[in-house]
This record gives C-alpha cells, sequence and structure tokens, in this order.
C-alpha cells in the first residue's frame, strides 16, 4: 500500500467507495454506533465499506468490530451472527472502567491511561494487537483506522494494521501495538484520560514531508483523544472516498447562567466549548460537502431530530418517542443498564434508518448494489 495513500496527501479527486466515521462521546457513543453498524449490516452496506475512521468511544467499537471481522458470517454481503460484535460490546458497557482507573492512575503505579487500556484488553481484546484488524487488501474486508492526537506535532496519529504514525514524524509499518493501546490512546480524553504515552520500539519511516524526523519524537508518542483533532473522525475518509456516512455521537454543550470560576472546573468547560465549536465546523463542512454534491452519503447524530428527514414512512413509530435524554448521557467509561444500552443501540438503528432511506437516494443504492427499505422493528424490544 502507498504510504501517501494512508496519508491521504495525494491530490486526487475522492475515489469511488464508502467512508464510514464513528465519532467520540464514551460509552454513549460506543453503544449507539453499535445500533446503526446494525442497520448498516441489515441494508448489506456494512461489508461494503471501505474504510472505518474513529475517535474516542467510536473507537472501542471499531476496535470490537475489526477484532471479530473474521468470526462474521456474511451470507449476501449481510453477517448473520453480528450479535457476537453487540455481546462483546455489552461487556464492555457493563463495566465502569474511569473511575477505577483515574483512582489507581493516582495513587498506584502507572498511569490512568494504561489503566484504562489493561481493562480494555481484559474485557475485550484478550492480547490481540493492530494485525488481528482484518488485511483491506482482500475483498470484503474494510481498513480501520482508529485516531488519536499526537500532543507534540499537533497532528492526527493514525493507528492500522498496516501503519502508524503521523505525516509530521513518519510512519511505522506493520506496528507491533496492541488493540488495546490503541484504543485507550484514541479514547484519552482531557483531562483525566489524557495522556496517554507510547513507546516506538520499532524503526520510523521518514515520509515525504516529515519536519519532525528526529528523537524524541521517533522515541515516544504523546497521544491524547483523537477528538481533540477531530471528534467527527471525518478526516481519514473525506479525502479519499466519494460516499461517507457519518455516525455522531457528540453532545451538545448546554448553556451555563454562571459557569464555574475555579480553573480546574472553568477548564472543563473550556475544553467542552472547544469541542462544540471543533464538531460543528467539521459538521458544517460535511453537510456542505453534501450540498455542493461533492461527496455523496449522509450524517445522523445522538442529536438529531427524527422528523427532519420528512420520510413518508415511520415503521418504528419515531415521532411518537423522544431521545433527548439519551443524548444527554454524560460522556464517561461509566456502566450503563442492559435496558439503556437497548434504547440507545435502537435510537442509533432508527436514525441512521432515516437517514439512509432519506439520503441514499435510488441512483447511489443501484450504484452501491443495495435496495434500502423501512425496518420491519427495532433490534432489541421497548424502543427509546
Amino acid at each position: 500500500m502507498p504510504i501517501d495513500q494512508f496519508l491521504d496527501r495525494t491530490p486526487v479527486q475522492p475515489e469511488v467507495g464508502i467512508g464510514l466515521a464513528l465519532s467520540g462521546g464514551g460509552y454513549r457513543a460506543m453503544v449507539f454506533h453499535v445500533g446503526a453498524l446494525i442497520r448498516l449490516n441489515e441494508v448489506a452496506l456494512l461489508r461494503k465499506i471501505r474504510r472505518i475512521s474513529s475517535v474516542s468511544g467510536g473507537s472501542i467499537t471499531a476496535g470490537v468490530l475489526g477484532m471479530s471481522w473474521k468470526e462474521l458470517t456474511f451470507v449476501g454481503h449481510v453477517a448473520s451472527n453480528f450479535d457476537i460484535v453487540v455481546q462483546r460490546i455489552r461487556e464492555m458497557a457493563d463495566v465502569t472502567v474511569d473511575a477505577g482507573a483515574i483512582i489507581g492512575g493516582i495513587f498506584l503505579p502507572g498511569s490512568i491511561s494504561d489503566r484504562v487500556a489493561q481493562a480494555y484488553d481484559k474485557i475485550l481484546f484478550k492480547g490481540a494487537k493492530l494485525n488481528a484488524l482484518p488485511d483491506d487488501s482482500q475483498p470484503g474486508n474494510p481498513r480501520f483506522v482508529m485516531n488519536a492526537t499526537n500532543m507534540q506535532t499537533a497532528a492526527l496519529w493514525r493507528f492500522s494494521r498496516n501503519y502508524m504514525g503521523d505525516y509530521r514524524v513518519g510512519l511505522i509499518e506493520r506496528p507491533d501495538v496492541s488493540l488495546a493501546a490503541a484504543v485507550a490512546a484514541s479514547s484519552a480524553f482531557p483531562p483525566v484520560l489524557s495522556p496517554s504515552e507510547l513507546d516506538i520500539t520499532q524503526p520510523v519511516v521518514n515520509t515525504p514531508g516529515t519536519d519532525l524526523h528526529k528523537e524524541p519524537y521517533t522515541k515516544t508518542a504523546i497521544l491524547s483523544d483523537g477528538g481533540v483533532y477531530d471528534n467527527l473522525g471525518l478526516e481519514t475518509i473525506s479525502k479519499r472516498f466519494k460516499t461517507l456516512l457519518v455516525s455522531d455521537a457528540g453532545q451538545k454543550i448546554a448553556p451555563e447562567e454562571s459557569p464555574h470560576r475555579d480553573w480546574a472546573r472553568h477548564s472543563l468547560r473550556v475544553l467542552d466549548t472547544v469541542d462544540n465549536q471543533v464538531r460543528s465546523l467539521r459538521k458544517r463542512h460535511l453537510i456542505d460537502s453534501y450540498l455542493r454534491k461533492e461527496h455523496s452519503g449522509t450524517y445522523w447524530g445522538i442529536r438529531t431530530n427524527f422528523t427532519d428527514y420528512t420520510l413518508d414512512t415511520d415503521p418504528l413509530n419515531c415521532t411518537s418517542r423522544n431521545s433527548s435524554p439519551l443524548a444527554e448521557i454524560p460522556t464517561r467509561l461509566e456502566a450503563m443498564p442492559r435496558n439503556l444500552q437497548d434504547r440507545l443501540m435502537n435510537w442509533g438503528y432508527a436514525v441512521c434508518d432515516a437517514a439512509l432511506r432519506s439520503h441514499i437516494e435510488p441512483a447511489l443504492q443501484t450504484e452501491l448494489g443495495v435496495t434500502i427499505t423501512p425496518p420491519a422493528k427495532f433490534p432489541f424490544p421497548g424502543g427509546y
């Protein structure tokens, strides 16, 4: 695979193909995205995706999907046993990670991020490394890219099966890095779970245009949440592919009449404001690219109003349901009751379906080789 293809620096028009972006948002995002993936699988789009780009909580979902990919049984481009992904995400959502990691990181040896990675590995990844992700040179396999932010270079640091690195430092081929470490770096949201320190023990390729191909940048990467740089995960798909599907589980910052004035809580408010603005700008640019016909595809968000899609049919009776409480779930790695998991997945499923039926037009469906018909029921009882 050409290095330029990894960095997406080749100045060409987007190529035919689908890119999927999974945003951050802690367990809220992790679970919401699963519902969207269930619907994408049902309509035979999941296996047609060329690249899955993720940040933060979305990277937990992507990591589980990537590790599970070889176990999925596809019949007519639909995985008949997608429940293995659902069950693994449930196992993660049953456990609170952040509180214990913070306490342990303060009072015991090892960093907070290390403890988060240990929890991911124990519950989900079982020692698997990046080479457990599917080989995208084989038909039907997407490339998984998990994004973190390099705090030394202020650039996007990408983890994938074939490469990791950023455009300023260079690339490490076939990185010998655990999936848990990659996901922990991508989900090291500041200030409490950040930074994640990654020791670089393999050679770093000096790629064209690098300006920091030297120590200490080539020996250690100090990483933070991928959402610091790109909280939708758009960067690694928008320059490469014509069709963009974006699943956004991010919150909208609420107004505060009297923001906290102490430095700690005021800093958190500042971080939330920056995140909200970056997300809004990325979303605006995405929607503009759809309107200008630079890209095809669709966006759906946890804060989306179902009625905005103005669909002719509402088979799941979504117009009478209120999804707002789901969007207000805190951005935590905190245990979530199973009924709340069901509601989040059902809403992710419903809003993804609405976006697909509204914006994947018949001509594009024909081009993609799919037929998107209304769903018959929610994946889980109880709606949302």
